[in-house]
């Protein structure tokens, strides 16, 4: 492949890191548990388009300032942390019942909120810019001068693996949750706690640095 050395290595590693539980499985969990199949699916949409973003960033160099900014990095990182504490709030906080028949009328609109809530917290977490620009540069070839395409091309090949996984991650999640949907006592408990993982996502997120 043009620009791109090691490929077969760069594809084993990225499935290994891919399969690694980190801020996004967290957050698809949630989704998944608490609000059903469709939601863990457009939040793990959500996810890949956030990465497609971080991406476009690596390749063009933006994501450079950001690791070189201390300023800038708190800036993102703390917006991205308070934007999980307020999904978070809001899921504990909310008195509707988790995926009963009256409650669980996910139209568009709701779907659309939570694959913009995906994109907004991926794209928000600057660990995720320092990753793509430390690991994707190591697979490409340093005599290469126009390093975009060799970026983008790995960038969306992981970012495909990644999608995979999260997509089963999706589904067998709101599987296996899906026989305490019509139990009230325990749906509301469920989504208390995913709104305090939420939270903790947050917390995680706001005490992040650039090591």
């Amino acid at each position: 492949m043009t620009g791109i050395v090691h490929f077969t290595t760069f594809l084993m590693t990225g499935i290994l890191l891919n399969l690694t539980p980190g801020n996004d499985t967290i957050f698809i969990l949630t989704k998944s548990i608490g609000q059903g199949k469709k939601a863990g699916i457009m939040s793990a949409l959500g996810i890949g388009t956030g990465s497609i973003i971080h991406t476009l960033l690596a390749a063009l160099g933006l994501s450079v300032i950001i690791a070189k900014s201390i300023l800038l990095f708190n800036i993102i990182k703390y917006a991205g942390a308070a934007y999980l504490l307020y999904i978070g709030y809001k899921m504990l906080t909310d008195r509707s019942q988790l995926n009963t028949n009256m409650a669980v009328k996910n139209d568009r609109a709701n779907y659309l909120k939570i694959y913009r809530d995906a994109i907004i917290t991926n794209v928000l977490n600057p660990k995720v810019a320092l990753f793509f620009i430390a690991f994707l540069p190591q697979f490409i070839d340093p005599a290469v001068k126009n390093t975009v395409l060799p970026f983008l091309l790995l960038g969306l090949t992981f970012i495909t693996t990644g999608m995979i996984r999260c997509l089963v991650l999706a589904i067998f999640a709101a599987a296996i949750f899906s026989r305490l949907k019509n139990n009230t006592a325990v749906s509301n408990y469920i989504n208390k706690i995913c709104g305090l993982a939420l939270v903790a996502l947050g917390i995680k997120v706001a005490f992040a640095t650039q090591k």
